[in-house]
């Protein structure tokens, strides 16, 4: 659920509403339901309540980001708090996906909430009527839990007259979660609780932008950052003319994706991604530097080797010039069965529509998950939660586009920075790195880089910085034994507890 950079789009934080639209959106008021449940666990039954709606935003007369001033923003949330805990220190996760333009209906429903859909995997996509189940290994165990929507995702709007592409860029939306989190703070009284947030795909720009706002503009610590299928670095995805970061960094996920449909019989995945991750560190950026430089003999052998590690013939790796996009991947892996591959999850494919396509057409992992988690959630919502609206809930929106990067004029979208003066500056924030390795959204490689090169000492990458692997995808957690590990990892990571050995079922799939 990443998206690349966009133009960057105008500024319309100027844009004054006229008197009427003022007074409309002073008279709005949060819209909020308080319901009481019970989660049986294996150990007891886990009493909470859910706070589900929108929450007016309003900002101070000088443009501050948060005060008792002009209405704004209404954004949609819902806060389970565990009962009987007797604790107002107890940690709080706050957590959003990404997109831009996705809701949080992935993490919330997926992972993290008492309640999780039933999505099925790679191969056996869930059929309707779609269900939940409860979620045993919910991190409100662990942790009060506060899902947030984006603007102009889920439920989250703007006020009457105000503008939501005031909100469509990464500095407009850090600033409007960041005023999220302290608006929440406060009402809860619960400012001497340890704070995490979690964010996914584009949702870990966010965090860590979020993150490093609540610091330098508030002098908020956050306690630690879950990055799950991150993003800290777009130069070092976006496939661009000149920019051959890219292909350096996708290939080892290819070669874990070929391995998932069988390209590498007999061999362990780890195996796998060891060779391809070795060739990407050592000698292929060395040959795509050599550009015309390389001998014809030698480009020939340099794709042959390509071609074994990815599964595609080596005279296909040849004429793309030994760079390989992803797209092009995604469409040529299974071209012979006639099948397209998952962007966001490799081990997902579907019937190709045009055998001669160049492109993947449609992603198959989000076309066969999506529709579980659009009916849940309504479902959900409504009947569980008792919040009823009558805006459309948008689980994936495009309405958010341009997005604007406005303040990376000429030079990468990038919040490595951030994440760095952040541990610089909060000796106590700690990272959760969760990559999967069959994620050709977020490929794991660019993200080991990223981490590797943050100006923070090194003891500091070492100790403060957890990184774990799962096989599957971007949304590792339609993966059982996937989300069983990463519920057990992130559980580890907010109580702080040591890391254990996880035992998970086989799996067969």
């Amino acid at each position: 659920m990443n998206a690349e950079p966009t133009t960057p789009s105008p500024d319309t934080s100027t844009n004054v509403p006229g008197p009427d639209a003022v007074a409309d959106a002073e008279k709005r008021e949060d819209h909020l339901v308080t319901t009481l449940h019970s989660l049986a666990l294996p150990d007891g039954a886990m009493d909470y309540t859910a706070t589900t709606g929108t929450v007016v935003l309003r900002e101070e007369p000088e443009g501050e980001e948060y005060g008792r001033g002009t209405a704004y923003a209404e954004l949609f949330s819902v806060s389970y708090l565990a009962q009987g805990t007797g604790d107002q220190e107890r940690p709080v996760v706050f957590a959003f996906n990404g997109g831009p333009g996705a809701s949080t209906v992935w993490l919330h429903l997926g992972l993290l909430g008492p309640r999780r859909v039933d999505s099925g995997d790679a191969g056996a996509p869930a059929a309707p009527p779609h269900h939940l189940l409860d979620n045993h290994e919910t991190i409100l165990r662990q942790a009060d839990l506060v899902v947030v929507d984006a603007m102009t995702t889920g439920y989250s709007r703007p006020v009457p007259g105000a503008k939501s592409d005031r909100h469509h860029g990464l500095a407009a939306d850090r600033d409007l979660m960041a005023s999220f989190v302290i608006d929440w703070l406060t009402r809860n009284q619960r400012w001497t609780s340890p704070l995490f947030l979690a964010g996914e795909s584009y949702g870990t720009t966010r965090a860590s932008a979020v993150a490093a706002r609540l610091m330098d503009r508030y002098y908020v610590a956050i306690a630690g950052i879950a990055l799950i299928s991150p993003v800290l670095d777009f130069g070092t995805i976006r496939f661009a003319e000149g920019n051959d970061r890219p292909y350096v960094h996708y290939l080892p996920t290819y070669a874990a994706i070929a391995h998932a449909h069988g390209k590498h019989e007999g061999r362990l995945l780890q195996d796998v991604v060891d060779e391809a991750e070795a060739f990407a560190e050592q000698e292929y950026p060395a040959l795509l530097a050599a550009g015309a430089r390389l001998a014809p003999e030698q480009k020939q052998e340099a794709a042959a080797r390509i071609g074994a590690l990815i599964g595609v013939d080596p005279d296909w790796v040849q004429r793309a010039d030994l760079r390989v996009e992803h797209l092009a991947f995604l469409a040529e892996l299974l071209r012979d069965q006639g099948l397209l591959t998952g962007r966001i999850d490799g081990r997902f494919t579907a019937p190709v529509g045009d055998g001669n396509t160049a492109q993947m057409e449609t992603d198959a992992s989000i076309d066969q998950l999506a529709p579980s988690y659009t009916a849940t959630i309504n479902q959900y919502l409504r009947r569980e939660l008792d919040f009823t609206s009558d805006v459309v809930y948008e689980i994936m929106s495009g309405r958010v586009h341009p997005w604007s990067y406005q303040d990376f004029e000429n030079r990468s979208v990038e919040v490595a920075s951030d994440l760095a003066r952040l541990l610089r500056k909060s000796p106590h924030t700690k990272v959760l790195v969760s990559h999967g390795y069959h994620d050709a959204a977020t490929p794991f490689h660019a993200s080991e880089h990223v981490l590797a090169q943050l100006a923070i000492p090194r003891e500091d990458y070492t100790e403060r910085i957890r990184t774990e692997y799962y096989e599957a995808g971007h949304m590792m957690y339609c993966h059982e034994p996937s989300r069983l590990a990463l519920s057990q990892h992130l559980a580890e990571f907010v109580t702080g507890e040591e890391p254990s050995a996880i035992e998970t079922p086989a799996d067969d799939s």
